[in-house]
């Protein structure tokens, strides 16, 4: 990468999932925190950036987007090395979706969990005691979407999983990696 990229974001949001990538991927980066209980995120140069007011959004030299979810994938194809066919981008637009929609909503909105988890999780389960990651034995932007929401499940939740040892397992092998610990696990 031969230019820094923008990246704002609040204390608790999404950011931290696309600061873990652009840790992982090695980018030169700036993070750009936003103050969001002064609502800098509504004034009208956030605005300009982002009209919904949401974090994160992402700024790549005249290049601006936002919504964590393609964010990823932009900087998968980019910059990440991992898309090389359409059929890739495409099994990583299912997994970010999968994550940013299904997943995060049948986990963390109380009203679905109960639900939601016993649908979600043995899946996730049979997957993971196949292989370190989603996708195989190297962790891929798929794995930051899905381990994100995973990893927040204990950090913010305290989900107990002791039925789900090898998505338990995927937690810790995700939260020891350098690049978790110093964006996710140091919120």
């Amino acid at each position: 990468m031969n230019r820094k990229i923008k990246l704002y974001g609040g204390s608790r949001s999404r950011a931290s999932i696309i600061q873990w990538y652009l840790e992982e991927i090695g980018a030169d980066y700036e993070f750009i925190l936003l103050d969001m209980a002064n609502k800098e995120h509504l004034s009208p140069e956030f605005l300009k950036l982002n009209p919904m007011g949401k974090v994160p959004v992402i700024i790549d030299g005249d290049f601006i987007l936002w919504e964590s979810g393609a964010i990823l994938l932009y900087l998968a194809e980019k910059y990440g090395q991992e898309i090389d066919s359409l059929e890739t981008r495409s099994i990583f637009n299912q997994w970010i979706l999968f994550a940013n929609s299904t997943l995060s909503t049948g986990l963390f909105i109380e009203a679905n969990r109960e639900r939601e988890i016993s649908k979600l999780l043995p899946p996730l389960e049979k997957i993971l005691q196949s292989h370190s990651f989603l996708l195989g034995d190297k962790l891929t932007v798929a794995d930051i979407a899905v381990g994100s929401m995973l990893a927040y499940t204990q950090i913010l939740l305290k989900l107990n999983l002791r039925d789900y040892p090898a998505i338990s397992n995927y937690i810790d092998t995700i939260s020891q990696r350098p690049a978790f610990s110093k964006t996710i696990g140091n919120r």
